[in-house]
């Protein structure tokens, strides 16, 4: 798997048993601590080995740090928050590059191993699924709002644990079911990466919003005009293969759009066996929520209430 297809990373077949996943993610600070912003950044990273059925096995830092303005402690906490954060995925942080930039950007480039027959791909969602994701959706309108200082710190923790969180658990555990198709929920918003599982799967996907898990206050703080400018650029480019239904409010839409900093992952699995990976999803602390169905629409997501 390479560039010409949508998946969220590169596999390389090494032989019958092994392959690699490879993929690089950085970008600037999210949240102002940046112990907790090296390790969100480090799960966003992880994530898309996670999405393609894989383990973590190296990662190596890309930093950018303006090194004339701030104090290099605060370096040294965003590598220790990627640093642990690596660690808690069972990987082995090998090094890295840094460069001096006007503005601090963490990430990290990850490879990973999976078994070329355990691969999951965002092209194989079969009509008929049902559609599960694993994390409330509204960083990008949270982390907004912190910005803009209409919230404080403590108000955004569930977001940034949310952000922190590995998606190591749900990949694990949907290894255990047939799941047809997996990709995780970053910067093109629910509906963007649900458009691309769509168009690779040459399938339909029908979501339902009343299903969708939000973090507190999202839907109060977006009607407050806190929604970052990339969910605007994403119901753009989305706007002739994303149907809303009038039932479904400007607002709402908002946050289907918002884009997400490690998301979490979005899953279609046959509806025989959905009901029984939710209850052990539960079991385990996962998020998961059945939010939609895979439908007989090509290249088409729809929204409705």
């Amino acid at each position: 798997m390479g560039s010409d297809t949508f998946d969220d990373a590169g596999v390389y077949k090494l032989n019958e048993d092994t392959a690699l996943i490879q993929t690089v993610d950085f970008f600037t600070p999210v949240v102002d601590d940046p112990y907790w912003f090296g390790q969100i950044a480090a799960a966003n990273s992880l994530s898309d080995v996670y999405a393609m059925g894989g383990k973590p096995l190296t990662a190596m830092n890309i930093v950018c740090f303006p090194s004339q303005k701030l104090d290099y402690t605060v370096l040294a906490q965003m590598l220790k928050g990627g640093f642990d954060k690596v660690n808690e995925a069972g990987a082995l942080m090998l090094g890295g590059h840094s460069v001096d930039d006007d503005e601090p950007k963490f990430g990290l480039s990850v490879t990973g191993t999976v078994h070329p027959e355990q691969v999951k791909t965002n092209a194989a969602a079969k009509t008929g699924d049902r559609i599960i994701l694993t994390k409330p959706l509204g960083t990008g309108i949270i982390t907004t709002a912190l910005k803009g200082e209409l919230i404080k710190e403590k108000d955004a923790e569930e977001a940034v644990e949310v952000m922190a969180e590995l998606n190591a658990a749900a990949a694990e555990l949907v290894q255990e079911y047939n799941i047809n198709a997996c990709t995780d929920i970053t910067g093109f918003g629910l509906l963007g990466h649900a458009y691309e599982m769509a168009a690779a799967s040459k399938a339909g996907i029908q979501l339902y919003y009343s299903r969708i898990p939000l973090l507190n206050r999202v839907e109060e703080l977006a009607a407050e005009g806190m929604v970052p400018g990339g969910a605007y650029r994403n119901r753009d480019y989305l706007k002739t293969c994303v149907k809303i239904n009038s039932s479904v409010n400007d607002i709402e839409a908002s946050i289907l759009f918002d884009p997400q900093t490690s998301g979490g992952l979005l899953i279609t699995i046959p509806s025989a066996e959905s009901e029984s990976l939710i209850k052990e999803m539960k079991k385990r602390g996962i998020k998961g929520e059945v939010i939609g169905d895979v439908v007989d629409t090509p290249g088409i997501v729809t929204v409705s209430g």
